[in-house]
């Protein structure tokens, strides 16, 4: 599951003088912004909404919830939020902190015994808030291909137990990698604790109280009359594609809900955890908000002379930087096909909110909208970001499209050359994955993953002991190489695998397996 972060925000800045007032971007020139964003970056459908000081002062939907329907957007309108649900996690965590069922610095083995990290040590030390800060010391994405592409029949059980496979690529709690599968423990965490499903006590702990009553998961949505679809535009146009279920990863990205109800949860969110008619509830303690809010994991800072920024890091489910003296609070949300992005000035209480239900294009789109409506409250000039951003995305899209012709290419080219089937056909297993499958169908090298079916498809040889493959599904760009190892009589004895674009989701993590022959 995809955290868009493509776009770096490292521009020129314009110095201007404290004493100058700038006014703010108005609603009909949102309006024109997502209307001309949509077409650009070719994107169905969007919702935007922005709270100010408590309001909701700007909350519309755009285009349409599916193409082929043209059914428009509304407010109201569900579109799954992805990692934006992260935060409802570092969230409910807080709450059991409050009320000392849990410590942040807990150890996670005390809630789940049979949890084991790659290393005695890490799995000794691991606490509750390494578990959601991205520091484990494991790569980016790792072990995302046990939920990416839906349809596996991974458990939780396999992801608790499936880290003790994965190698480390930095020391522990020093680097930052973006993990989706210490959610899912967190998850488990919030249910041993609680004594009640992970789904449930979001529901009953955070939604209903802040009565963001279009907000659930996947399984408990029944009304779907007002659902988005997931489109993609990776093949230049726009075109409708599955929508997304597995509910192995709702902790990390499960939710769906509407600007409307993200709305309620930025109020909340920047009136530091107070909610109701008089703010007399609080949903977290003021001590949490500072907590969440809190840069936990470093991360690099890029000089940003248009936003005078000056550090960067991950708090608990948020991104953490400075624009022009003021505190950002953001994260971003992707699965195939919908995008999305929440971000919250609380120096200026500000929030803005984009969901959007496109691939490729989405991530650009959200972007330039966010940034937009963030500067005109910074004080900043418009600089057109759309048409940079689009540039941008043109730009690093032509270059994986390069790559992949160039793979295809070769294959053409080297269609003629023999190849022994018998000796790469058989069964290899990865620890944490399990077994795929490489046969032989209608004379032709087949790839299939037992334990997630939509990873299969045709081989056709590339170069070498290195083979292409074409999945059939093609709802995300995902396509990869199989690289074999022979013993000295030619047969194959292992495989590796990575993917051929490099603009490929990093949640299709096949650089972490290591597939070994079983049926030698």
């Amino acid at each position: 599951m995809k955290r868009i972060s493509i776009f770096s925000t490292s521009f020129l800045f314009i110095c201007l003088s404290s004493t100058i007032t700038f006014a703010q971007i108005s609603s009909r020139k949102i309006d024109s912004l997502v209307i001309d964003a949509l077409a650009k970056f070719k994107v169905a459908g969007a919702a935007v909404a922005v709270v100010k000081d408590g309001k909701v002062i700007h909350s519309k939907g755009y285009g349409f919830t599916n193409i082929n329907t043209q059914k428009p957007v509304n407010e109201n309108t569900n579109f799954q939020i992805a990692s934006n649900t992260k935060a409802f996690t570092a969230t409910a965590l807080a709450i059991l902190e409050d009320e000392g069922k849990l410590k942040w610095t807990d150890k996670v083995k005390d809630f789940i015994p049979e949890f084991k990290m790659y290393n005695d040590y890490v799995t000794e030390n691991f606490n509750i808030q390494d578990l959601i800060t991205h520091r484990s010391g494991l790569g980016l994405g790792v072990g995302d291909l046990m939920f990416f592409p839906d349809g596996a029949n991974f458990t939780v059980k396999d992801v608790v137990t499936g880290f003790q496979y994965f190698k480390p690529v930095s020391a522990f709690r020093t680097k930052f990698d973006y993990d989706n599968l210490l959610y899912i423990i967190a998850g488990e965490v919030i249910a041993r604790a609680s004594g009640m499903r992970y789904e449930q006590f979001v529901q009953k702990r955070i939604i209903e109280p802040l009565q963001m009553s279009n907000t659930y998961f996947g399984s408990s949505l029944k009304d779907k009359t007002n659902l988005a679809t997931p489109h993609s535009s990776e093949s230049g146009t726009i075109k409708t594609i599955d929508l997304y279920g597995n509910e192995l990863v709702n902790a990390a990205g499960g939710l769906y809900s509407n600007i409307t109800d993200i709305s309620k949860w930025m109020i909340v969110r920047l009136n530091k955890g107070k909610y109701g008619p008089a703010s007399e509830n609080s949903l977290f303690s003021l001590k949490n908000y500072n907590e969440m809010w809190r840069i936990q994991t470093v991360l690099e800072n890029n000089p940003n002379a248009r936003y005078n920024s000056h550090f960067s890091g991950y708090g608990l489910g948020w991104f953490l930087t400075d624009k022009r003296g003021n505190l950002e609070v953001s994260h971003t949300g992707g699965l195939p096909g919908m995008l999305s992005i929440v971000t919250m000035y609380p120096d200026l209480n500000l929030g803005i909110v984009v969901l959007t239900n496109t691939e490729n294009g989405g991530g650009g789109l959200f972007t330039a909208l966010t940034n937009t409506i963030a500067d005109s409250y910074l004080g900043l000039d418009d600089y057109g970001w759309t048409d940079k951003l689009l540039s941008r995305l043109n730009g690093r899209r032509n270059i994986g499209d390069s790559v992949t012709i160039k793979t295809w290419e070769k294959v053409e080219a080297s269609k003629n050359i023999k190849v022994k089937n018998e000796d790469f056909i058989g069964t290899y297993r990865d620890k944490w994955f399990g077994d795929v499958q490489v046969f032989e169908k209608n004379k032709q090298l087949w790839f299939k993953s037992l334990r997630s079916p939509k990873l299969n498809g045709p081989m056709a040889f590339y170069n070498a002991n290195t083979f292409a493959i074409k999945f059939e599904y093609q709802a995300m760009n995902c396509d990869a190489l199989v690289l074999f190892s022979l013993d000295e009589t030619g047969k194959a004895q292992s495989c590796k695998m990575k993917a051929i674009s490099p603009n490929v989701d990093f949640s299709f993590d096949f650089q972490d397996l290591d597939l070994k022959r079983i049926d030698k």
